[in-house]
């Protein structure tokens, strides 16, 4: 029996339910929210990282994650997320962005799981809807959006709130980059798939272009599509990579999340 409470502005839903106990039925209508609303999150879920694996297998292909080593070598799908008292750069995903999308199939869902939080309200996850920032983009620029695509870089912007976690656990790469649409048909709606923090040029060149990327930002993350989601310990969240943004707010203090990207 599964219970969904959806935010105000219907991005975003709480579900409450024990994630041990769910059915085929029950994993129809979480697929079905999670369509609907983005993003949605199960609070009081203490999860081992086989019950863990076990759920979100449920959604699809596990992924492994190209910049950081898994938690264990059982484990290889569960990426460590972690931010320290003493670190001094920004916290790991600390600007808006999909998460992958510089790889040739980037994960449809991402998952967080939290093992160690700070006090409430203190190292948010804030989401962005893409269904409604395309709903209320102008006619004339879903038309120029219609036409181009983007490439996007391991080593954009958002990569230097990965450096000191891939010092300790990074894998050797070299830059990974792909080109995908900007807009997308994902189910029955379009949404913008355009990563800022990843995003290097538009494809093919076009003429006004910083114009163009500088009003596609802006309005991407306009703060009537967002919802900020408060973390407390054994909280489990996953969200459409495909329609959401994403990005960690900033904050001192120590925080473990435990993360599983599915194709």
């Amino acid at each position: 029996m599964i219970k969904v409470i959806p935010n105000k502005k219907n991005i975003g839903a709480e579900i409450i339910c024990d994630l041990k106990k769910l059915t085929k039925e029950d994993f129809k209508k979480l697929k079905s929210a999670l369509y609907k609303y983005g993003v949605i999150f199960f609070k009081k879920q203490n999860l081992t990282s086989s019950m863990y694996l076990k759920f979100a297998k449920n959604f699809g292909k596990l992924a492994n994650y190209p910049r950081l080593k898994g938690l264990s070598k059982k484990y290889p799908q569960i990426t460590v997320v972690q931010r320290k008292k003493t670190d001094k750069g920004p916290s790991f995903g600390e600007q808006f962005h999909t998460d992958s999308i510089y790889t040739k199939k980037p994960p449809r869902f991402t998952m967080l799981l939290s093992k160690l939080v700070p006090k409430k309200g203190i190292a948010n996850t804030e989401f962005c809807s893409q269904y409604l920032a395309y709903k209320q983009l102008p006619t004339n620029i879903k038309n120029k959006l219609k036409k181009i695509k983007a490439t996007y870089s391991s080593e954009g912007p958002i990569s230097i709130t990965t450096k000191e976690r891939v010092k300790e656990k990074g894998k050797k790469i070299k830059e990974l980059k792909s080109t995908h649409k900007i807009l997308r048909k994902i189910n029955l709606n379009y949404a913008i798939y355009c990563s800022p923090g990843h995003f290097v040029e538009f494809k093919p060149d076009i003429k006004n272009k910083s114009k163009l990327k500088k009003f596609l930002f802006n309005h991407q993350i306009k703060k009537k599509f967002q919802y900020s989601l408060d973390w407390e310990k054994n909280q489990l969240a996953i969200w459409d990579n495909r329609s959401m943004l994403h990005q960690a707010t900033p904050f001192k203090g120590n925080r473990i999340m435990h993360r599983i990207t599915i194709h």
